[in-house]
């Protein structure tokens, strides 16, 4: 598709080299087409370094190859030409795999297997095709590891500007659908520097010239030192580019237009907030008929707001409430996958019960509530048939938040069997009902924390500039 800002006009077919130039002259200002021609000459459309880097970048092969000549971290990967050898391969890796293929938008197509079964099922139903002429790319997906994005411009390889965000969600979320933090929040040292590194070394080998964004996953825990791999790399300005602006007090956009059009740009200080930014996601899914309401790595969100706070708590509660997510009743629906998800929400629900919210849950996870000591209303699965089951609470308005953690297996089974789980009927029911919907245990524990440390009317109301004179005035500078 190619659209212009000069006109109204789309064209839904494919263009080519030589069709664009016929509907610049046919639709656009002479000014437009002459700016065009100039940065056209030769014959491909310019942008961030060269058409080349463009080409490299977003082939996710070509890009992988380039991180290995860098010396730069990644997932193990391979380019695969057809079904046999994506089979071998994932099972050399070992399950779960991260399949990507050579072109995407939004993570269109874009899938993580855990399973043979799944993998199989992938190429028999999703519009991916493997071929020599379009491969796809499968490599090992990293189950907990921390997400991160860095948002950049360079000028001739040299970055001029740049911030670190922090996903609170884990791996296996498209960037698009995370709820996002600036300044991050749990990263190490280490781990900042190692990602500054690994940075520079790409701006510098691809000459770029203009926005981009590089992001990575991060692998802490008990390690004496943390992993850092690069997963994906974007020669464009990013979704994040408006928000790390925000919240830096720096305009991203404006350096890299500046940049592009050859004028001066000089090295910008970057200095850490003394407040944190937090952008949250909004969803339709009310609109959206039969579509399963979960996270994952196709991106699913319709637009995104952000809020400032003295702490990650504060700024989560005021960009959550400003996407219209209520909370009319102090009651809330638990129904947790596996014994990992029941025990890494268990802090959470003690703070329920201190709140005084009734907590109703599934047989399963009303036991192991019980086991510690703390109350809660056994209400039936679906497929159980009895009553009360979780669809009666949920559209009797009985519960002010659904709190939905399905087990792995369970997630991808209805995109490819048309299966009507348990786990898709609790989470189509919740956003039906427009009740606030948690399917990651990441954010439904910060939710929780952040509701257990502030009521509504504690959330302070200062402006944007108020916050950006604490940077002037607190802020300790960022080298890279």
């Amino acid at each position: 598709r190619a659209w212009s800002s000069a006109s109204p006009r789309m064209r839904s077919a494919p263009a080519t080299l030589r069709q664009v130039p016929r509907a610049f002259d046919r639709w656009c200002s002479e000014t437009t087409c002459r700016r065009w021609r100039s940065s056209t000459s030769s014959g491909t459309a310019s942008t961030p370094g060269t058409a080349s880097c463009s080409g490299l970048n977003e082939n996710r092969e070509k890009f992988s190859a380039l991180l290995d000549d860098l010396n730069i971290n990644q997932p193990p990967w391979k380019r695969l030409i057809n079904r046999k050898e994506a089979l071998d391969f994932a099972g050399k890796i070992g399950f779960p795999i991260l399949i990507r293929p050579s072109y995407v938008l939004s993570g269109k197509a874009m899938f993580v297997a855990h399973s043979e079964e799944a993998l199989n099922n992938y190429f028999k139903n999703s519009e991916a095709m493997i071929n020599s002429e379009y491969p796809v790319v499968i490599s090992k997906f990293i189950r907990g590891a921390k997400e991160v994005d860095f948002d950049a411009v360079s000028r001739k390889g040299q970055i001029v500007a740049w911030a670190i965000s922090e996903h609170v969600e884990h791996a296996g979320v498209h960037s698009g659908d995370a709820t996002l933090v600036l300044p991050s929040f749990s990263l190490s040292n280490e781990a900042v520097e190692q990602i500054k590194e690994d940075v520079i070394k790409i701006s510098k080998s691809l000459k770029l010239d203009g926005p981009f964004n590089i992001q990575f996953l991060v692998s802490e825990g008990s390690r004496m030192m943390p992993e850092v791999l690069v997963i994906e790399g974007n020669l464009r300005a990013s979704r994040s580019f408006p928000f790390v602006s925000k919240v830096l007090g720096i305009n991203f956009i404006e350096l890299a237009a500046k940049v592009m059009i050859k004028e001066k740009v000089g090295q910008i200080k970057i200095r850490r907030p003394q407040y944190y930014g937090v952008k949250v996601p909004h969803f339709s899914f009310t609109r959206l008929k039969n579509v399963d309401p979960i996270l994952r790595v196709e991106m699913a969100s319709t637009g995104e707001v952000a809020g400032f706070g003295e702490d990650i708590n504060e700024a989560y509660l005021k960009a959550l409430l400003s996407t219209g997510t209520g909370l009319e009743r102090r009651s809330a629906l638990l129904s947790l996958g596996g014994s990992e998800y029941k025990q890494k929400l268990l802090q959470a629900c003690r703070l329920l019960h201190k709140m005084g919210f009734t907590l109703y849950a599934t047989e399963k996870t009303a036991e192991f509530l019980e086991i510690n000591r703390l109350p809660a209303i056994h209400v039936f699965k679906v497929h159980e048939k009895k009553s009360p089951d979780v669809l009666d609470m949920i559209k009797d308005k009985k519960v002010g938040v659904v709190i939905n953690l399905s087990d792995r297996e369970d997630l991808g089974v209805r995109e490819f069997y048309r299966e009507t789980t348990d786990g898709y009927l609790i989470r189509r029911a919740t956003v039906d009902t427009n009740t606030p919907l948690f399917t990651k245990s990441t954010i439904a524990n910060l939710f929780i924390n952040s509701l257990y440390k502030y009521e509504t009317a504690d959330l302070k109301i200062k402006s944007w500039g108020e916050y950006l004179d604490t940077i002037k005035s607190k802020g300790e500078e960022e080298k890279l």
